[in-house]
């Protein structure tokens, strides 16, 4: 007997390790996603900078959350023998991996925000130190229940802070640290508000969109971690917000392929902390209300001088992050066909403090190096575009 509860421990240790591992497979694949909707999105000149952005980006968080970020988040670390990582079918490895994958969407979310103008350099730096300190301080509080944060709302609230794969800890919070390098670097040199500047690749600007809604199944369902957590409710969910949020952007926004793109992406940011709590109904008019949201204020800041938000990463992740914490706290209660074992006051509360860690990280990890180093191109630079001013070649042959 005791021969066969340690098989079937064995077994399950596997299965939870290989269930974890593909997930991070899964959202590492995004991180593609986020490079192609880039691509897409930015002028000819720039689409080099982006590919390499999103990818450098990945490679220096991964550095910084190995050796600080998981540390602070989880209080863990892997300075220890290999012996001691391949315990358990090394699940432990695989869940740092899985983890890192959605840290490293901080600084690719910021990319997407910052285009066309930002230095690469300086911004690979404050990537580094977002992934460290900022997110991982945030994700520990609310995944790891540092600090007594979490305590403190179930003891006032009689729930804490419900987040279930990242409305708020990812989204959220790379949307509004996004925002502070949005303004501080100031709108794209020859931009008028008013009349945006066209995207480069309709094409690889929709690719970028799938691979990332493909991707975000992973995100969402193996956000449970192991095999014994996975639902079926999260899967559709995250497919129902999905589909409101296509649906309704593409009516709010007029057939605009790039609002009819971001829209099931809006939705997907939005359900992600109550994707294990709706009713797929509620799923959906989440999403819906997300793609909506989303097409209203990036056709409001195309008016703005100052806030030049590229691929309306704020709006995207960080605005529809918001609405998303604060929708479990609705669209969670059994009264509207939720699972309950959620407080709208809880949300709002930890929504509000996840914004604040961001706009307070992001203002001293940007206005540091700012100090350093200048954070956006010169203007000959940017005219020249940044393939050329940083790179040395273009994005094609015919690229001068």
């Amino acid at each position: 007997m005791d021969n066969i509860s340690q098989a079937i421990s064995v077994i399950a240790q596997s299965a939870d390790t290989l269930f974890i591992l593909l997930g991070a497979i899964m959202v590492l694949a995004m991180h593609a996603g986020f490079a192609f909707l880039e691509v897409g999105t930015v002028r000819h000149k720039n689409q080099v900078n982006a590919l390499v952005k999103i990818i450098a980006d990945f490679g220096f968080s991964a550095i910084a959350y190995f050796v600080i970020g998981y540390q602070i988040a989880y209080g863990s670390h892997f300075f220890v023998n290999a012996e001691t990582l391949a315990e358990n079918n090394g699940y432990d490895l695989v869940k740092f991996f899985f983890l890192l994958t959605f840290a490293a969407a901080i600084p690719a979310i910021v990319s997407g925000g910052i285009a066309e103008r930002g230095q690469f350099k300086p911004f690979l730096l404050a990537s580094a130190l977002l992934v460290a300190f900022v997110y991982p301080f945030f994700e520990g509080v609310i995944w790891n229940g540092n600090f007594g944060f979490q305590a403190w709302l179930e003891a006032s609230f009689g729930y804490g802070f419900h987040d279930f794969a990242g409305s708020v800890v990812v989204h959220g919070m790379g949307g509004w640290l996004a925002l502070v390098a949005i303004y501080l670097l100031g709108a794209r040199r020859g931009r008028k508000p008013g009349i945006a500047f066209a995207p480069s690749n309709i094409p690889f600007l929709a690719l970028g969109a799938w691979v990332l809604t493909v991707g975000w199944f992973g995100f969402n369902v193996m956000s449970a971690q192991t095999l014994d957590g996975i639902s079926g409710l999260v899967a559709v969910n995250s497919l129902a917000a999905m589909v409101g949020g296509t649906v309704i952007a593409l009516f709010v926004g007029k057939n605009d392929p790039g609002f009819i793109h971001n829209g099931p992406l809006a939705g997907l940011v939005a359900v992600c902390a109550g994707s294990d709590l709706f009713h797929p109904i509620g799923a959906f008019v989440v999403g819906g209300v997300a793609g909506a949201l989303f097409v209203w204020v990036f056709t409001y800041l195309q008016r703005s001088p100052k806030i030049d938000d590229v691929l309306g990463v704020w709006p995207l992740h960080g605005l529809c992050g918001v609405w998303g914490g604060i929708a479990a706290g609705i669209f969670g209660l059994p009264a509207l066909g939720g699972l309950g074992g959620v407080s709208l006051t809880a949300q709002v509360i930890g929504t509000v403090a996840g914004v604040a860690v961001a706009l307070m990280g992001g203002m001293v990890v940007y206005g540091v190096i700012a100090k350093l180093m200048p954070l956006r191109l010169d203007e000959e630079q940017e005219y020249l575009g940044a393939d050329v001013s940083i790179h040395r070649i273009g994005a094609t042959s015919m690229d001068k």
